[in-house]
């Protein structure tokens, strides 16, 4: 795994060993930031969330395209160790935020988020709880944009949002969703 473009184009992403962390892949990671881009332009200035961060593939790669900060959410602890390694390989600490919890009892932001990245494990029922979570608690500033990656499995488009697209890229299905002004 590598950064995509950016700051840190090429830079390798360290990851945990073993199956329990499934980071996003380069091609689904690339198809996202494109998608994204087509529609924010720049992410200069922006405000990011990475939720269930595992390596934090897709915050760090906000950030390396220009994004202000990114908060991480993650409680699996060789995935906390593999981001926090990271974050300080490409000396991004002054960016970050690392909330080592599940979601369902992390914080809002200070400031809500430009942009939220979810990436839960495959069929845990976790992206429907995560979308509940942030669509309702002041996570996602008006306009802003909620990219899911699942199996497939549908989701349902949380009230206040619409959906701004969708693609699969191999197993990968993303779903962005933008929040109505």
């Amino acid at each position: 795994m590598r950064i995509i473009a950016g700051e840190w184009r090429g830079r390798p992403i360290s990851a945990p060993e073993g199956r329990d962390t499934r980071p996003t892949s380069d091609r689904a990671r690339e198809g996202l930031f494109s998608i994204l881009a087509s529609r924010v332009g720049t992410f200069e200035g922006l405000h990011v969330a990475d939720l269930f961060a595992g390596t934090g593939a897709l915050g760090l790669e906000a950030l390396s395209r220009g994004a202000a900060h990114c908060l991480f959410v993650e409680s699996d602890r060789s995935a906390i160790a593999a981001l926090n390694r990271n974050i300080a390989a490409f000396g991004a600490g002054d960016r970050t935020q690392v909330l080592t919890q599940p979601l369902e009892y992390a914080h809002p932001p200070e400031r809500p988020c430009d942009i939220v990245l979810l990436d839960p494990p495959y069929r845990s029922g976790l992206a429907e709880m995560a979308l509940q979570r942030i669509c309702n608690a002041g996570w996602v500033a008006p306009g802003g944009l909620v990219s899911v990656e699942t199996d497939g499995t549908p989701l349902e488009t949380p009230p206040g949002f619409t959906i701004e697209a969708e693609r699969r890229f191999g197993k990968a299905y993303l779903t962005l969703f933008r929040r109505e002004i």
